[in-house]
């Protein structure tokens, strides 16, 4: 989509590129990332308010260095480089870039040498975060040096004529005191950016685009219950009203009686038209002695679109297939960026059949969970339903880090629930980004009663996460999780050992799978 009032981030492989999007879209401006080999064209076709260069782990001049078009500093399009951005600009148009002999990595005191529309209203001396092994050391003819640290003279640059800007730091990090600011002036007084990118205005915008792709066709939705195909659901409803059909799929994989909540809270609360279908057992024949967690994802999305495609060949003119896709799944599952890696196949994005009769809409694809979850306000659905925590695509069979049985669902569903339960009889829930058990591929030696077990380990994990790209683990009290391992040891038979789960994102998942 063409969206004028747009910043274009072409990303080097940073470990905080997706923070630099969050920044901007918390200012109400759209921010897209796209990899260092989009094309010149693309981007004039993009036509965007402006461009950030990301930083990134290399040396600009390293041999299978990252790259853009030189070009694109020719656009008149407002550029802002970012650590590897600023060192890449600064290497296109004719400075020089070094080796620092000291790395710079961490806090670091900045001064603000000399007036620009970057550090309006920013306090003159700083705290910045830096991460890098290699300094600009000479400026490009026509560029001013506008702020400087200890370890790096030129720290901050800029070309007000080209419009071109660039920090040796990132402002897009929390560390960084005037991080804000600085991005905030450079969306509104460099590019003139317009803070109209809402939930009410994405709202208005999916609308027309839904129904414009639609026309008269009918369309199904892949309703799981969570708060993405929720939403989804809703949205498109909106759009097409009638043409509409949800399907949901009982796996067997869901929590305990999920899949009777699910439907009667939608025909009921939501007035969705719903078709429920019991694959329970074709699942769990399919996932029979599965083990590796890859497979089990593209097994689950292979049945949910053959499943689809039997219910859709029942209604006449079904066209489209609604599925919740999230940002973080397609950065996830796909290579956007230009040095990343597959960290895991999504059952809804890298686990879909190549050749597949529907085709997609995607409303949700390019929004974070939270931003969801706030388009879910602007349509008026019920906070209890778009309050609740995420809840992986393939369900259990990602939580059993083994070959998935009925047995072994059993007892993840009853210790799942009496993990949920204790959390919301604490008012934790909202608290938590996530909360859930995983049950191990480990057995341990125990004693109940004066008799010796010999049974299953499981796992607690709570995280808490803005957008499930980063997430750190929650700190219950020790009181609590004590109880709720002796609840789970004593209430389900088959378990002896409860384990909490004390791994941040990164360098750990939220999931185990």
């Amino acid at each position: 989509m063409n969206r004028k009032n747009e910043i274009l981030i072409i990303d080097f492989g940073s470990q905080y590129t997706q923070l630099i999007a969050r920044r901007i879209r918390e200012e109400n401006v759209f921010s897209e990332i796209f990899p260092h080999t989009l094309s010149l064209q693309e981007i004039k076709k993009r036509n965007p308010s402006g461009i950030i260069l990301s930083g990134g782990p290399m040396s600009v001049y390293a041999e299978d260095a990252p790259d853009v078009n030189s070009e694109i500093f020719a656009l008149n399009i407002p550029i802002l480089g970012i650590c590897y951005g600023l060192q890449l600009l600064a290497k296109h148009l004719g400075g020089k870039v070094e080796k620092a002999d000291e790395r710079e990595y961490g806090k670091a005191g900045f001064t603000v040498s000399a007036n620009s529309k970057l550090f309006s209203d920013c306090e003159l001396n700083s705290s910045v975060w830096m991460s890098h092994g290699d300094l600009v050391t000479q400026v490009p003819n026509g560029f001013c040096i506008t702020g400087t640290s200890a370890h790096s003279p030129v720290c901050a640059v800029e070309n007000t004529q080209k419009k071109i800007y660039g920090l040796q730091f990132h402002p897009e990090v929390a560390h960084t005191v005037e991080g804000k600011k600085i991005l905030h002036n450079f969306l509104f007084s460099v590019c003139n950016c317009k803070a109209d990118w809402t939930p009410a205005h994405f709202v208005e915008e999916k609308i027309t685009e839904i129904k414009n792709k639609v026309g008269s066709d009918n369309v199904l939705c892949a309703l799981s219950g969570g708060v993405d195909s929720t939403v989804a659901a809703v949205l498109v409803q909106k759009a097409v009203g009638d043409q509409l059909t949800c399907v949901h799929v009982d796996t067997g994989l869901m929590r305990k009686n999920e899949s009777e909540k699910v439907v009667s809270l939608f025909r009921k609360h939501l007035n969705l038209k719903v078709i429920s279908v019991d694959a329970s057992k074709l699942f769990l024949e399919r996932l029979k002695e599965v083990t590796e967690p890859e497979r089990k994802r593209k097994i689950i999305g292979n049945t949910f679109i053959e499943l689809f495609e039997q219910e859709a060949a029942k209604i006449p003119n079904v066209k489209y297939l609604v599925q919740g896709t999230l940002y973080p799944d397609v950065i996830e599952s796909v290579s956007v960026k230009g040095k990343s890696v597959t960290i895991k196949t999504h059952h809804n994005v890298g686990g879909l059949p190549e050749k597949m009769h529907l085709k997609l809409i995607e409303p949700f694809r390019e929004l974070f969970k939270d931003e969801v979850r706030n388009v879910g306000k602007a349509l008026s659905i019920p906070a209890e339903l778009i309050a609740r925590h995420p809840f992986p695509g393939p369900g259990l069979a990602v939580r059993i880090l083994s070959d998935i049985t009925g047995e072994k669902l059993s007892l993840l569903c009853q210790a799942d629930e009496i993990f949920i339960d204790e959390i919301k009889n604490e008012n934790l829930y909202d608290e938590i980004w996530q909360a859930f058990a995983v049950l191990l591929p480990v057995q341990s030696v125990g004693v109940m009663g004066d008799s010796r077990t010999y049974e299953n380990v499981l796992a607690l994990r709570a995280v808490t996460s803005t957008d499930g790209m980063t997430a750190d683990w929650y700190p219950f009290q020790p009181e609590f999780l004590a109880r709720v391992s002796n609840k789970i040891i004593n209430k389900v038979n088959g378990i002896n050992r409860v384990v909490y789960d004390i791994s941040s994102k990164p360098p750990s998942t939220i999931e185990w799978e």
